[in-house]
């Protein structure tokens, strides 16, 4: 296994090569080099965790994106060759340097390299004035980071007399403590900027310069419209080609680690398998894949909007053995009372005593469904026609507010629940023991995921909260698997009291559970020990032998990947630490 992690790294480790450009000729101001503030006892809890020295690396690692772009290909569309094929003639302009993954397991994986940092020249050594600038949130900058353009609700502020077509640079405003203890942005939008040391954020936003382009309006018309085209980057400091609209159905970008956590999983065709907090869907259509679509997977999540997601991106990939429900996860195990409805499906049962909710007979509602809708539409619109034609001979009128609401109709669609496939299904949960494995990618305090400029606002106290949160879920996945079945929990956050705490939550809390081995492995150990804090608790992690049967990815280490977190567990048969945890 370390000899795949290592040929991987050594991969993607080459894609650094010849990439840094000295910045020395250009004023440090006008650089990006930013530096991620810690809450103090949160620094020393990760400093402990990690060591000082290593912990650094991961804050300046966590400012910058990827060196690459991972694509995990569908291959019940297509083939990884096939897909490079495209992706040369695709980005022929950009000369992307585009390779398969030759680890085993990861068959499925294409890396496209990118670029950076790059020193760019704003302008300032060519007069001695400052370049002409663009202030933009940092959630803006972050997309920007990422290869995204700059659109109008993320512009903060801009220099004076900006025109249409001319190039200015952009800047990031990062959040700064307040006099109240809280963080914030405290500049007006529309604020002038002057170049001077009197712009707000002057000082702060030096060495946060992420790239310039052409203002594609005036300054005035940045200020006076709420959408739209600000920026179009035209030099980055970091070059990563756009997969936007490239081979829809065929490819997926997805980071590393999320396509290892679906594999580690190891689903078979045939399977009952659960995806706990399913949305966006990347790792569920991937267990589809890895499936050939047979089996059934219910991908649940709370957000009506993310599972309407879901239903599209198993259609755009042609998948048909995703069911998506909306289902708050921690009510994920169904509490049936004698006084309900046994024909009610949400909670229905199989001759196994399993859940079950049959996707073909839900598909045949479904088509009814449609059926009788299109019906009633057509009778709706023929009597609509038959109305109008007789109002037409009698007045050819047409009021303003009719007008208003067509605009808005063509503008924003025919709405949620007069377009197909604009509901979703709602479930009340689960039986226990109706699933062969689940995934429990648990909601987290996010902070492995990259580039980010803002840390600010996480405490012990916040981070906390997210294991308590996520130790419910898992509560609620325990008893959703059969005996003999898989649970999968991962994070993208380098917080060991949200990863290697939960592990031994979980083994020292139900007995029959135990760690198992993960193929393919190819990040590296966790976390052994614990942390007492001030307060008097003692934080837990992994006890000796157990750390190589997780797996743990380092934003620093040559995979450069995001910082993420994959334990795999068997589940053994024990009724009464069951009855425990439903109680």
């Amino acid at each position: 296994m370390k000899k795949k992690a290592w040929g991987l790294s050594k991969t993607i480790g080459s894609f650094f090569t010849n990439q840094h450009k000295l910045m020395e000729d250009f004023p440090e101001r006008y650089s990006y080099n930013p530096t991620l503030r810690w809450n103090a006892e949160l620094e020393s809890y990760f400093s402990n965790a990690y060591g000082p020295q290593n912990f650094s690396r991961i804050s300046k690692a966590l400012t910058r994106p990827s060196c690459y772009s991972c694509i995990r290909v569908n291959t019940l569309k297509t083939t990884p060759d096939a897909v490079i094929d495209k992706l040369t003639a695709v980005l022929k302009e950009n000369r992307a340097d585009i390779s398969k993954c030759e680890v085993a397991g990861l068959d499925n994986v294409v890396f496209v390299r990118g670029s950076g940092p790059h020193a760019i020249n704003y302008g300032y050594a060519a007069d001695g004035k400052p370049p002409k600038e663009v202030l933009v949130s940092r959630k803006c900058a972050e997309a920007v980071l990422r290869g995204a353009q700059v659109y109008i609700p993320g512009v903060l502020a801009c220099s004076a007399h900006v025109e249409k077509g001319e190039l200015v640079a952009v800047s990031v405003s990062v959040e700064q403590p307040g006099v109240d203890g809280g963080w914030g942005v405290g500049i007006t939008r529309g604020t002038v900027l002057q170049g001077s040391q009197t712009d707000p954020y002057h000082l702060e936003r030096s060495g946060l310069y992420v790239g310039q382009g052409r203002a594609m309006m005036s300054r005035s018309g940045m200020f006076r419209v709420t959408e739209g085209l600000a920026v179009d980057m035209s030099d980055r400091v970091f070059h990563l080609p756009s997969f936007r609209d490239v081979l829809e159905g065929e490819i997926f970008l997805q980071n590393l680690p999320s396509i290892v956590a679906a594999r580690a999983l190891d689903p078979q065709k045939g399977e009952r398998i659960l995806d706990m907090c399913a949305a966006p869907g990347g790792k569920t259509t991937a267990i589809a894949i890895l499936m050939k679509d047979e089996g059934e997977i219910v991908a649940v999540d709370r957000s009506h909007n993310k599972v309407q997601g879901i239903h599209k991106l198993a259609a755009e990939m042609g998948l048909s053995c995703i069911t998506p429900y909306k289902l708050d996860a921690l009510k994920a195990v169904c509490v049936r009372n004698e006084s309900e409805d046994l024909s009610d499906p949400s909670c229905a049962k199989d001759n196994h005593g399993g859940h079950i909710q049959d996707s073909n007979f839900m598909k045949s509602e479904v088509e009814k469904i449609e059926s009788i809708t299109f019906g009633r539409l057509n009778a709706e619109k023929d009597f609509k026609k038959a109305v109008s034609n007789e109002k037409a001979i009698e007045s050819s009128y047409i009021s303003k507010a009719d007008i208003r609401k067509e605009m808005r109709r063509k503008r924003n669609g025919p709405g949620r629940n007069q377009c197909l496939g604009g509901k979703v299904e709602k479930s009340k949960g689960f039986a226990p023991s109706s699933f062969d494995r689940v995934l429990l990618d648990a909601p987290c305090s996010a902070l492995g995921l990259r580039p980010r400029l803002f840390t600010g606002e996480e405490t012990i106290e916040s981070l906390r909260k997210h294991a308590i949160y996520q130790r419910r879920m898992f509560d609620q996945a325990v008893q959703l698997v059969r005996p003999g079945g898989v649970i999968v929990y991962s994070t993208c956050t380098i917080n060991p009291g949200e990863n290697e705490a939960l592990v031994r939550y979980a083994l020292d809390t139900y007995k029959f559970l135990s760690l198992a081995p993960q193929h393919p492995r190819i990040g590296g150990p966790g976390l052994v020990g614990r942390f007492e804090f001030p307060d008097g608790y003692t934080e837990e992690w992994l006890r000796p032998g157990e750390e190589e049967l997780v797996q743990r990815f380092d934003p620093s280490s040559p995979l450069d990947t995001i910082g993420f977190f994959i334990a795999k567990f068997v589940v053994g048969s024990n009724e009464a630490d069951l009855q425990n945890s439903s109680s």
